[in-house]
């Protein structure tokens, strides 16, 4: 792999900070400083970060945190907002999250020290499930589009102003159940295999359905059970087994 990805996936460095290091003369490759950033490193490369050696790393840890509303799920940002590395312990501060729940949004949220499995889980099609309140009803229309998918030319509403993505390929919901609805709102149950950019913002938003609660409450086996908000909690010992389970099954390295 690309030594800026070898380092992100072994130590705390991102890979924009191993460039960083690379391109200050920090890295050595079998003990000759780096100055190609597109080298690649294989399993018998000695790599350094002044003058200590990367060790590959062979475990892994990850938490479940219970994300608020009003936190933003980055490392900083520049109006001085909230994030959730505000509220976690320092020692996840260079923890990477598994996806994203929006500003407004609420619920299970998967961090990890280990950015191979991050991306992996990422893409991967393992169930998410979410409970929603949206404003509106839910027509047979709408019904049909989470039974069998379609594809948006514009899927902007619900979208953040700021996204480049216009168009957008909604798959089949795994599952959904509508528990009614009373003063304008409907609420209901949704588990989907995949996680798009504002995914269910913006299929809500193309049938004129604002979200106005979001929560997050599952992701594969992993719930969020009883865990408050604004509280975390490391994984439980079935559920390591079951990610060891996935990643060697997908053939992941980490």
């Amino acid at each position: 792999m690309r030594i800026n990805k070898f380092i992100s996936h072994n130590t705390n460095y991102s890979r924009r900070e191993a460039d960083e290091l690379i391109k200050q003369g920090k890295v050595t490759l079998n003990n000759r400083v780096v100055s190609d950033m597109s080298v690649s490193v294989g399993e018998d490369d000695k790599v350094k970060i002044n003058g200590r050696f990367v060790k590959l790393k062979k475990d892994f840890t990850m938490i479940v945190y219970h994300k608020q509303k009003g936190e933003l799920v980055t490392k900083k940002d520049d109006r001085g907002r909230k994030t959730i590395y505000d509220n976690l312990p320092h020692g996840f501060s260079k923890f990477v999250s598994i996806g994203r729940l929006d500003y407004a949004s609420e619920g299970l949220l998967l961090l990890t020290d280990a950015p191979a499995i991050a991306t992996a889980l990422m893409n991967s099609d393992i169930e998410r499930e979410y409970y929603l309140k949206v404003k509106g009803e839910i027509t047979e229309e709408v019904k049909t589009a989470m039974r069998e998918g379609f594809f948006a030319a514009d899927a902007s509403k619900g979208a953040h102003t700021k996204s480049k993505i216009i168009s957008m390929q909604f798959a089949p919901f795994v599952a959904f159940d509508i528990f009614g609805s009373s003063g304008g709102y409907t609420k209901l149950r949704v588990m989907i295999n995949e996680g798009k950019n504002r995914e269910l913002r913006r299929f809500f938003g193309y049938f004129d359905l604002e979200v106005m609660d979001l929560k997050r409450v599952s992701f594969g086996r992993v719930e969020l059970g009883t865990l408050k908000e604004g509280e975390w909690r490391y994984f439980a010992n079935n559920e390591y087994e079951d990610l060891r389970d996935f990643l060697k099954t997908n053939k992941i390295y980490y």
